[in-house]
């Protein structure tokens, strides 16, 4: 990439002209609309939408210039040098009060307000936009045009999410625009001509039963409320909008939350850098779980002789399914002064009887920067051990190994927009259109731009649609598949030599190591035509740019790490890195899974990725907590649970645990084990916000507080900074995350620092912790400072200031006037000698293979309406109504063979446990295998995954292990959470 040499390179032109005798400037290509309201003049418009191709259809924006026979759209017209226009002369003005009063003349009276219950109800009501508009130009609607208003159609009300008025549809085209061009889903179009012409969903289905995803574009499009969330249908002002950070995947989208009675009623998509204003089904209607009555507002505490018996999980689900969370047979209520006392002198207790070792935090991807910041904080200087962990190590931690050993860096080289460069796309191991919905739409609209999407995994999701080649290749087969790329390339004579003798380290390796690996030889292993394999790779190596983006498909492996480096051989060898359009994503799972990492949620990285073995690193962190801090890495998630069934004798076995927002009990691998695993633990604390799986085996219940309810930052996918405002109060006496991890450090011995150097607030080997950290929300801006200088060669240059005035900053970013990388290794990698370090890979098989007994293949993954364990989206109303129960996927040549139709039940089991779930046909899902999503309690997936551990990552082989499928069996409890039944507190 050429960088500019001058400014008038990067300066845009401007054209003069004038609008309604003041001389104004434009750039060039600019509409005269875009020039208007950049300079604060409103010239009325309702099918113009920023950021939206515009149409011109509504004529609502006309205006006069000065040389035309007809007035003109300003939304369309682009602005020329000495052009005059007029868009308040007599004839302009006139024809657009026209438009206003035609379009008015067909309204409703009546507005609509939604309640379940009694079905819609009338009231007066504005109508948006138009009615906007129509006040501030003075129109009323003659009543001889009201006399000819249209036959109103009738309200479509069956989606779950929201309600479909046409009688308020003005046909500005600006939902089939949201939906066909920006989110790129084409269910939105316009049927019939003429007078007849209407606004439809598919070919004319009910909304709610037609293909919509329910990402809400169109709602967050529609000028006048014919499409309107159910939840705010009709002229309701609410009482503040805040602005906040959806609580989901990693995408992180920035978002406003509408409050009325301090609930939060709707939700807006916000012009942020990784959504410009997009959401998906999650973000935009999956709000509610805030409010859900089964959430934990008061300490608990185990009673007396009450077991930890695993198996009593499962009845404890099915009542709460039947009627409501009830945990009094379990918990009784205590205090805060109580439960504190008692969860952290317990765990105080078996530090000081049995070493630090016997201690283990497991804490959260969802909860915040600061958060995360002061919980690993609290394991390694209070505890005494880096015994501490998160969910990254059953998501993107063979990513993260590959990506550190390779490049030096565990974050991404490229943002997911970035895309809008690329000539090539290709996607593995991923399901972006569930999973990363919004970013799945800038793939798509790279797409229609002429871009080439390459989709790789052994199911062909719904981006195979918009796809130029699918490559479905078997399971497991990554490494054969990848390579043979790679043999491509160099054999060909496609490598990029000057890039790979600048920057790369051992490829002289790599090239001997992938001659074994031809196209013609690998295809028999993975599945894919020779001539298929070499198209591609010699496609990704003439691009332009060319980006890969994976997911958990690629790191769930035993051979993770490998398929990972082989990802990062691809673009070096090709020279597909460090320019715009290109390079490597490794597309994060959950909202702050990328920050948690970051701030040393893991257990052999200080902050930022500092070895705890690095000496330096070591030192420096024990001067800058004045703490003396233990020199090895702790245990992972998964060999923690092993330590905890290790014997007496082992002076590393794991006795007692604090785990903050975390739900090991659904998302660990070979539940059963894990379980038996935490029902084992001679003290546990649960920090969170429903009666979690791993909950009801605590002896401590924290009752915490969820994302709407705090203030903090996450860091997302992109390497954005972001940040989150309170937008609701928590309910009953749940208290800050923040605040709770403060009381618990002070009551198991961490101490605040003697030293005068030190950070106000931080804890040490000194005086006993008082007050912790000083400042509103506990003390998040102080807590944050601490962990900027911790990180301080990645996020020095984003204060606290700057995230409130900015809402997003992308990292690395060192000064106060720098505006963040969203592009690196521009020219150099983040390893010791600036190069990246290529690492051979051949084919290890996976741990555990399909046999006569299993001969089938289980896949599991996550889908567009649940994240995670489903604590949070099961308990999200609208969410819960679009996809309500466990599901196994399978194609139909399968399900032929073992006589199921979609909606029978079948039965799935693998060497260590069995679920019993519905089937529904998916031929993209390949003969021989089984994907179930992992959301259900009452069909874990997990019951059925292989612990087995990538070396490298220590991660569980989640995406590959053996079983049988049977048709019937016995469901295990009624579907859901049972939100509507009365709750006990």
């Amino acid at each position: 990439m050429n960088a500019p040499t001058s400014l008038t390179e990067v300066t845009m032109k401007t054209v003069e002209f004038k609008l309604d005798a003041k001389t104004l400037h434009a750039y060039e290509g600019e509409t005269i609309l875009q020039a208007a309201k950049r300079h604060g003049i409103d010239i009325p418009h309702l099918c113009y939408k920023d950021g939206y191709r515009a149409d011109g259809n509504c004529r609502a924006c006309v205006v006069e210039i000065a040389g035309d026979r007809t007035l003109a759209p300003s939304c369309c017209r682009s602005v020329t040098e000495g052009m005059q226009v007029q868009a308040q002369s007599e004839r302009a003005v006139k024809s657009q009060k026209m438009v206003l009063e035609m379009l008015l003349s067909d309204m409703p009276d009546v507005g609509y307000k939604w309640n379940d219950a009694d079905g819609p109800a009338t009231d007066t009501g504005q109508h948006g936009e138009l009615s906007d508009w129509a006040d501030r130009m003075g129109v009323r609607v003659r009543p001889e045009l009201q006399a000819l208003r249209r036959e109103q159609p009738q309200a479509d009300m069956t989606h779950p999410a929201m309600a479909v008025n046409l009688d308020a549809c003005i046909q500005c085209n600006r939902c089939v625009r949201a939906c066909r061009e920006e989110q790129v889903n084409g269910v939105i179009g316009f049927a019939q001509r003429g007078a007849h012409s209407e606004i439809v969903f598919d070919l004319g289905d009910d909304m709610g039963a037609s293909t919509c995803v329910a990402c809400g574009e169109c709602v967050q499009a529609c000028p006048t409320g014919a499409l309107m969330p159910k939840t705010q249908v009709g002229s309701q002002v609410v009482d503040k909008k805040v602005d906040s950070v959806c609580p989901f995947c990693g995408v992180g989208c920035l978002l406003t939350y509408n409050v009325k009675d301090n609930v939060i009623v709707s939700v807006d998509g916000r012009d942020g850098p990784a959504n410009h204003s997009r959401l998906c089904v999650k973000g935009r209607f999956g709000f509610d779980y805030a409010a859900s009555p089964q959430r934990l507002t008061v300490p608990l505490i185990r009673k007396a002789g009450v077991s930890k018996d695993p198996d009593l999980l499962n009845r404890l689900n099915q009542r709460m399914s039947e009627q409501g969370t009830d945990w009094s047979e379990v918990f009784r209520e205590a205090t805060w002064e109580e439960a504190l006392a008692l969860g952290a002198g317990q765990l105080k207790n078996l530090r000081d009887q049995f070493g630090p070792k016997a201690l283990a935090g497991f804490g959260s991807a969802k909860c915040s920067n600061e958060e995360a910041y002061l919980f690993q904080k609290l394991v390694r200087t209070g505890f005494g051990s880096n015994n501490v962990d998160h969910c990254t190590r059953l998501c993107h931690a063979s990513s993260v190994a590959a990506l550190l050993e390779g490049v030096g860096s565990g974050a991404v080289s490229n943002q997911v927009n970035d895309v809008e460069h690329s000539d090539l796309i290709f996607v593995i191991g991923s399901n972006p259109t569930a999973n990363h919905p919004v970013a799945a739409t800038w793939m798509k609209n790279a797409a229609q731009r002429g871009a080439k999407i390459v989709l790789a995994d052994p199911r062909i999701t719904d981006l195979g649609q918009h796809a130029w080649r699918t490559l479905q290749f078997k399971a497991d087969t990554d490494v054969a598949m990848l390579n043979a790329l790679i043999h491509v390339v160099i054999e060909e004579g496609l490598a990029d030599q000057d890039f790979i003798a600048k920057r790369a380290n051992n490829y002289e390796a790599l090239r001997e190591n992938v001659q074994g690996y031809s196209p013609e030889a690998m295809a028999p292993i993975c599945g894919i035509p020779a001539e298929t394999l070499r198209e591609v790779a010699r496609a990704f190596a003439k691009a332009k740019g060319a980006m890969i983006l994976w997911g958990m498909g690629v790191s769930q492996h035993v051979h993770g790490t490998d398929n990972a480096r082989c990802l990062i051989a691809l673009v070096t060898v090709t020279g597909q890195i460090g320019k715009p359009g290109s390079g490597l994503h490794p597309l994060r799972g959950q909202n702050n899974v990328q920050g948690a990492s970051d701030a040393g949620l893991i257990p052999m990285m200080f902050p930022n990725y500092q070895r705890v073995t690095n000496a330096a690193a070591h030192a420096w962190f024990e001067d800058f907590w004045s703490t003396p801090l233990d020199a090895q890495a702790g245990y992972t998630v998964v060999e923690i649970m092993h330590k905890i069934l290790a014997p007496e004798n082992d002076p590393h076995k794991v006795r007692g645990m604090y785990i903050m927002g975390e739900n090991p009990a659904m998302s660990d691998p070979d539940l059963n084990h894990a379980r038996h695993a935490l029902a084992s633990l001679e003290h546990l604390v649960v920090q969170d916000i429903f009666m979690t799986e791993t909950a009801w085996l605590a002896d401590v219940v924290l009752p915490a507080t969820a994302w709407p309810e705090k203030n903090g930052t996450v860091s997302n996918t992109d390497r954005m900074v972001q940040l989150g405002k309170q937008a609701i109060a928590p309910p009953g006496q749940a208290k800050p995350d923040l605040w709770i991890i403060q009381q618990m450090a002070q009551r198991i011995g961490a101490y605040a620092s003697h030293t005068p150097s030190a950070p106000a607030g931080d804890w040490g080997r000194g005086r006993p912790l008082a007050c912790g950290y000083a400042g509103e929300f506990d003390g998040v801006a102080q807590v944050y400072d601490e962990m900027r200088r911790t990180m301080h060669t990645a996020i020095s240059g984003i204060t606290w200031e700057r995230l409130q005035r900015e809402s997003s900053v992308t990292y690395p970013c060192l000064s106060a006037d720098d505006p963040g990388a969203p592009t690196v290794f521009l020219d150099h990698f983040a390893t010791e000698d600036g190069r990246v370090n290529l690492v051979p890979a051949d084919i290890i098989p996976a741990n555990e293979r399909p046999d006569a007994q299993y001969p089938f293949v289980l896949i599991t993954g996550r889908q567009l309406e649940h994240w995670h364990t489903g604590s949070m989206t099961r308990r999200a109303t609208v969410l819960d109504a679009i996809e309500p129960m466990a599901t196994a996927s399978m194609c139909g040549g399968d399900l032929a063979q073992l006589g199921l139709s979609t909606g029978d039940v079948l039965t799935i089991e693998s060497r260590r446990g069995q679920v019993t779930l519905h089937v529904r046909r998916d031929d993209g899902t390949p003969q021989g295998a089984v994907f179930v999503p992992f959301a259900y309690y009452e069909a874990a997936a997990n019951l059925m995954t292989n612990a087995a551990l990538d070396p490298y990552g220590k991660i569980p082989e989640f995406k590959y292990c053996a079983v049988a499928i049977r048709a019937g069996g016995e469901l295990s409890v009624v579907q859901g959470y049972g939100q509507q039944a009365s709750t006990r507190r």
